[in-house]
């Protein structure tokens, strides 16, 4: 990959054209070695070799030691501090840079199949662990949806749906303030309302005149719809789906809670009713 194919990738037509998105920093860099070691594990298990290598990592040359002990499937590529500034969005870079492949992250769901129930991952501290669906409606702000990943990747066991308009994950924005998250959730996009129904039973959103979040209720759902900033989840697609209305209880004092807030304290009290 040139050099100037890497600095289109801070745009998303480029990022779909090319078919890689930047991760950019040593923290980042090193959660994302975690998850390519376990999916390069998971492959070789299927396959019975190891994975091709398709990351590429470019560092400035105080870096490229520390790059090399990475023991990471990574091609690996020294670049000198001007051309890794003309790389970077940020201000001062770190001088580590990846350019990572895009997943195929539409959704596999066969739309002809009988609405399905939540899914059983594993069992952790005594109790099963079931994944549960976090829908997200034309989230517009990066890092709204970088801290909400974040969150989902704390907890565990949650999946992501993101409709059509929605800010793209693989925007620096989203995947810096994700803090390495993006590459531990599972994430589909471009899943619109209407096919919710067909895949889903039992729907939750918060409104102000619902019942509790802390209520046992609120753990029976699996799907929970969150709307855009500014304007919530449709009406129209609530009343369809005969969704439940839960709320966050709080003092009054203000009439609303940031997105992310709403998602987090919803998703906390998820993990501790399961």
């Amino acid at each position: 990959m040139k050099l100037d194919d890497v600095k289109k990738l801070h745009q998303k037509k480029y990022r779909a054209l090319l078919g890689y998105y930047l991760v950019e920093g040593e923290h980042l860099v090193l959660e994302l070695q975690k998850a390519e070691r376990q999916k390069a594990s998971a492959y070789k298990e299927v396959i019975g070799e190891a994975a091709p290598k398709s990351v590429k990592l470019f560092v400035t040359e105080e870096y490229e030691a520390w790059a090399n002990q990475l023991n990471a499937n990574f091609s690996i590529f020294t670049v000198n501090k001007k051309q890794m500034a003309q790389m970077s969005d940020t201000k001062t870079p770190q001088g580590i840079i990846a350019c990572v492949p895009l997943p195929n992250l539409r959704s596999e769901y066969d739309m002809n199949s009988q609405v399905i129930q939540p899914q059983e991952t594993g069992v952790a501290n005594g109790r099963n662990e079931i994944e549960r669906c976090i829908y997200l409606h034309e989230v517009q702000d990066p890092g709204n949806l970088g801290t909400i990943l974040r969150t989902l990747a704390w907890f565990g066991h949650f999946r992501l749906l993101l409709s059509p308009n929605s800010v793209d994950p693989f925007n620096p924005k989203v995947v810096r303030s994700s803090m390495g998250a993006i590459f531990h959730v599972p994430i589909e996009l471009d899943v619109a309302l209407s096919d919710l129904q067909t895949r889903f039973k039992r729907f939750a959103y918060l409104d102000m005149q619902g019942s509790k979040v802390n209520a046992k209720e609120f753990a029976r759902y699996d799907c929970y719809l969150f709307g855009n900033e500014a304007r919530g989840v449709p009406s129209d697609a609530l009343s369809a789906f005969d969704a439940d209305a839960f709320t966050i209880p709080g003092s009054g004092t203000i009439d609303s809670l940031n997105l992310a807030s709403a998602v987090n304290i919803c998703v906390y009290q998820l993990s501790m009713e399961v």
